[in-house]
Order: C-alpha cells, then sequence, then structure tokens
C-alpha cells in the first residue's frame, strides 16, 4: 500500500541499510488540513515559543507525525503533544527535502487560536533561526582539493599560484607562509607543472 501511496505522490519512500521508512509529502499535508472537519482547521492547534517548545493540541497521529518531520517530539499525551525545535531535527529535514518556508508556514497555518490572533503567530526568532539554520546548510560546499606547502622559494610559490589560477583551479592561498589549496582536477597538472620548475 505504501508503494501505491508513493506512486499518488502522497509519501516519499526513504531507505536505509536495514530499514525503510516514510514521509508524507507537502501534498498529504495538505490533503489531511483539508480532509479534517472545518472546526478544527479554523482553530488550528500548535504554539511555539520563543525557545523553541513546541506544544500542539491534538490527539490525531498524523500531527504527530507531520510534526517529527521537523521537530523532536519528547512526549505525547491523549491530546497533547510536546517537542522542541532542534537544529538536528532541522537538519534531518532539510535532507528529507522539507524547506524552511514549508516549515513556517506549516507553523503559522496551523497556530493555536490564542497565538494566531497575535502577529505574528511564530515568534520572529524562531522563524529566522529556521532559515539561517537552512541556509547554513547550504553554505559549505565540498571540493575534492589537494594542499601544498613548503615551497623551495617565493618563484616557485607564485609560479605555481598563476599556473593555478590559469587553470581556474586555485581555491585559497596564503602568500605570506606560501601554502595553497587546489582542485583535485588540476593536481595531475599541478604536479607535472613543479616538477618542471626544479
Amino acid at each position: 500500500m505504501i508503494k501505491d501511496l508513493a506512486d499518488l505522490g502522497l509519501v516519499k519512500l526513504q531507505k536505509g541499510r536495514k530499514e525503510s521508512w516514510f514521509i508524507p509529502t507537502k501534498l498529504a499535508t495538505n490533503l489531511s488540513v483539508s480532509l479534517t472537519d472545518s472546526s478544527s482547521r479554523k482553530q488550528g492547534f500548535v504554539v511555539v515559543e520563543t525557545n523553541f517548545r513546541m506544544y500542539a493540541y491534538s490527539s490525531s497521529k498524523l500531527h504527530c507525525e507531520i510534526l517529527r518531520l521537523f521537530a523532536r517530539v519528547e512526549y505525547q499525551l491523549p491530546n497533547l503533544i510536546v517537542g522542541a525545535i532542534t537544529k538536528e531535527s532541522l537538519y534531518n529535514a532539510f535532507e528529507n527535502g522539507i524547506s524552511a518556508e514549508q516549515i513556517v508556514t506549516f507553523l503559522q497555518q496551523n497556530a493555536h487560536p490564542r497565538v494566531a490572533e497575535k502577529l505574528p503567530s511564530v515568534p520572529e526568532n524562531v522563524t529566522d533561526q529556521i532559515r539561517l539554520w537552512e541556509t547554513d546548510l547550504n553554505r559549505v560546499e565540498m571540493t575534492p582539493a589537494h594542499f601544498y606547502d613548503e615551497f623551495p622559494s617565493r618563484d616557485v610559490f607564485e609560479a605555481a599560484s598563476d599556473f593555478a589560477r590559469m587553470h581556474n583551479g586555485l581555491l585559497w592561498e596564503d602568500a605570506k607562509k606560501m601554502r595553497m589549496v587546489v582542485k583535485a582536477e588540476i593536481h595531475m597538472l599541478m604536479r607535472e607543472h613543479l616538477r618542471g620548475q626544479n
């Protein structure tokens, strides 16, 4: 049945080494909200505090599973889900294709009536931090590279630096200490160039 739901675009299948699991898609969450009775939809159920604590006044297992996608659920009572939005829980969400904007929108659209009256319904420090953690995750880019140091002379270092720049392979250099990092794809060319310098 899960395979059929995946074919319909309602869940995304994830496979690990030993286990498989599924994640509801945005379509599934939108459908689930539209299928609930109109009174509960108007009311909302989530309260987020400035300290990233989250309280969801719901007995729905679906709501609990949706919250688990981006928050650490600490315990569940008959009508209350208590959790926290953490950096780790958000990184898991981002890695599974959920964006910061989707999380913020979900929290705003499902805000409890007491906090929905206030603007903003989700504390700004929480929404800002969710967005910052997403950009932080996307900020670092891994590039295979090689580190060069201990050049015999400044002339050899400068020639190597120019050579790496010419081949668009220089990632970083410290001219004072004569060190540099070049892309792995020009490593063999750089070695040949340095051998020719001696």
